[in-house]
């Protein structure tokens, strides 16, 4: 009996396996920047740094490109959280803009991380709700609302697939609580709008 072909395969086997583990912890050190770039894109959406966020999106979507190339089969699971951030931050982006969210296949990422930036998305939403009740301005965090539980809405039913999406269950009893905080908070602020409007006009 003889080891030959034995031999040989590991040795084909191991050289595969060497270069799987170099793409491996380069995506793993790389895609970190892509989740920063994305994250602090977010922060400057907030802060209305509109232009500066678009650089970093687009730094972000760039960096994404080049990492594909190396995400080949079974790699693929490590570009999940950063595409899911680079979803989030264009979404988010989108919808500040009052243009329509782009859909997976405009911005190249995969069906698992577009759920679960949107999901996430819904989070800032909030905050942007509150951001605006802040500064007296109850009908842009209003539109702001109608979006973030549409968005929720249409999510939902992603619930049945946890088992595949990550976390998609948890996320979305997250979401659920905060939309009830928010609506808790506009509708309380609306009727605050509505009681100063009603004593403006009887003093008249």
């Amino acid at each position: 009996m003889s080891l030959k072909n034995v031999k040989s395969s590991l040795g084909s086997i191991s050289k595969s396996l060497s270069v799987l583990q170099d793409s491996r912890e380069y995506l793993i050190k790389n895609t970190r920047e892509v989740t920063i770039l994305c994250s602090h894109a977010i922060i400057n959406i907030h802060k209305g740094d509109r232009k500066i966020a678009k650089a970093k999106i687009q730094r972000a979507r760039n960096l994404l490109k080049s990492f594909r190339k190396k995400a080949t089969g079974e790699l693929q699971r490590y570009l999940v959280t950063p595409e899911q951030e680079f979803v989030e931050a264009n979404a988010l982006l989108a919808i500040v803009e009052k243009k329509n969210i782009p859909d997976h296949k405009t911005i190249s990422v995969s069906n698992e991380s577009y759920v679960l930036g949107l999901l996430d998305c819904i989070g800032e939403l909030k905050r942007l709700i509150f951001d605006n009740i802040r500064v007296g301005k109850s009908k842009e965090a209003a539109r702001f609302f109608e979006i973030m539980e549409n968005l929720y809405l249409y999510l939902y039913p992603f619930a049945i697939h946890d088992k595949i999406l990550k976390e998609a269950r948890r996320k979305l009893d997250v979401n659920r609580i905060l939309i009830e905080d928010a609506r808790a908070v506009l509708t309380e602020e609306i009727r605050r709008d509505h009681l100063i409007n009603t004593i403006k006009k009887l003093q008249k």
